[in-house]
């Protein structure tokens, strides 16, 4: 397995990936699949911030998964914090592909000068939750019932962790 930049003409798969993570799950607080024009649009505008998109690929070039982060907040005062996203097909999850796709997260948002990454999780997803922890995210709060998915409130459960070398301090900016 690698991980790589994901393309252009890897869309359609990881689509398809993230639509069946919203039909059957509750990783994705959405009703309805995206359709390919929105989801086009939320790669390109990772790209032009210039934020990840990272593909697991395994040996026969078949896409198992996907990562991204981005704001957390588009307010200036959340500049240095990003929250990621991964999701993986369901024949890929838990063999470790998504803790590859995380950690290749870590040396991009320390490149770009973030401080800490945010993930979301659905309280009742104890795998994901304990994902995160095994990957040095700790729990920071949870908000009860702000989701409603297939018929039920949902709470919310924020992880956070301080990205590796990114300093106490800011950087300075002219």
């Amino acid at each position: 397995m690698q991980i790589r930049d994901a393309r252009l003409e890897d869309l359609a798969v990881i689509l398809d990936i993230y639509n069946e993570v919203i039909a059957t799950t509750t990783a994705v607080y959405n009703d309805d699949p995206l359709n390919p024009g929105e989801f086009a649009v939320w790669f390109q505008d990772r790209l032009e911030a210039g934020y990840p998109v990272l593909v697991a690929e395994d040996g026969d070039g078949r896409i198992l998964g996907f990562s991204s982060f981005g704001d957390f907040r588009p307010r200036p005062g959340f500049r240095f914090t990003v929250e990621h996203s991964v999701h993986l097909a369901p024949e890929a999850r838990g063999k470790g592909i998504g803790k590859a796709l995380v950690s290749a997260l870590f040396p991009r948002a320390q490149a770009l000068g973030k401080h800490t990454m945010i993930g979301a999780v659905d309280a009742a997803n104890e795998a994901s939750i304990r994902f995160h922890e095994k990957l040095g995210f700790i729990r920071v709060g949870t908000l009860p019932q702000v989701g409603f998915k297939f018929d039920r409130w949902l709470d919310l459960v924020y992880m956070q962790k301080f990205i590796e070398g990114s300093g106490d301090a800011p950087p300075v900016t002219a």
